[in-house]
């Protein structure tokens, strides 16, 4: 792959890192995004952190193939355990679900004292991640969803801040679930992520009306959520 061509997903990861960042991005997939940030931009500076060794070692590869090991350090280590406290400015995890992501930032909690913006893309869950956020004290300022190859993805951007200020207290826990700023903008990708979502449900929610003892608690939580989805599909 050529780093001057991200994909889609990850060309607007990059958008939400700002002129100069210092950033750690954790699983970093061949470095490609610590290099198409630093080659573009000449103030970057970047940590790529990989669990294994064999990613370890292609992002070491790709970062001296463009000879930007003087400005992208590659580590081996688990989540934020790469990083030392204060050491960066923002952080990026993309491409991992939810619920993982989450579990990184809260295993890494003290490396984050510094870092000014977080930017994630999971592929399943964001829910968990606007929770996690909501508890920690970090606002989102923005999302986005973007299509690409028959797959949909949800980027996520938070900084410190008033955790409640982009959402509307007597709707949270719908924004919380399909995301305030996606709620807002309505763009063809999203409306696309709630018909499946719909689909999904109405098919869960079938198979649970058949079993002898449904939960009915999760039924009605489905039910409530199909009625969401209705009201988007409908506005």
């Amino acid at each position: 792959m050529n780093v001057n061509q991200l994909s889609q997903r990850l060309a607007l990861v990059a958008d939400y890192l700002p002129k100069g960042a210092h950033f750690a991005d954790i699983g970093s997939d061949h470095a490609y995004l610590p290099c198409f940030v630093c080659l573009n931009d000449p103030e970057a500076r970047a940590v790529a952190g990989e669990v294994n060794q064999g990613p370890y070692d292609s992002a070491k590869n790709e970062v001296e193939k463009h000879k930007l090991e003087d400005r992208i350090d590659v580590r081996l280590g688990d989540g934020l355990g790469v990083v030392d406290p204060g050491e960066i400015k923002q952080v990026v995890i993309a491409g991992m679900g939810g619920p993982l992501i989450r579990d990184i930032l809260e295993g890494g909690k003290d490396k984050l004292s510094e870092v000014n913006r977080i930017v994630v893309q999971p592929n399943i869950d964001a829910r968990s991640l606007r929770r996690w956020f909501f508890q920690h004290d970090y606002t989102l300022i923005d999302e986005t969803i973007v299509e690409e190859s028959g797959h949909i993805y949800e980027i996520l951007v938070a900084e410190k801040g008033d955790p409640s200020s982009c959402y509307h207290q007597q709707i949270i826990e719908k924004e919380m679930w399909l995301g305030p700023f996606l709620l807002e903008k309505k763009t063809e990708a999203f409306i696309q992520k709630c018909k499946e979502e719909w689909k999904k449900k109405q098919y869960i929610v079938k198979q649970m009306k058949r079993a002898t003892s449904p939960d009915e608690e999760k039924l009605k939580q489905h039910q409530k959520e199909m009625e969401w989805l209705e009201e988007v599909l409908q506005s």
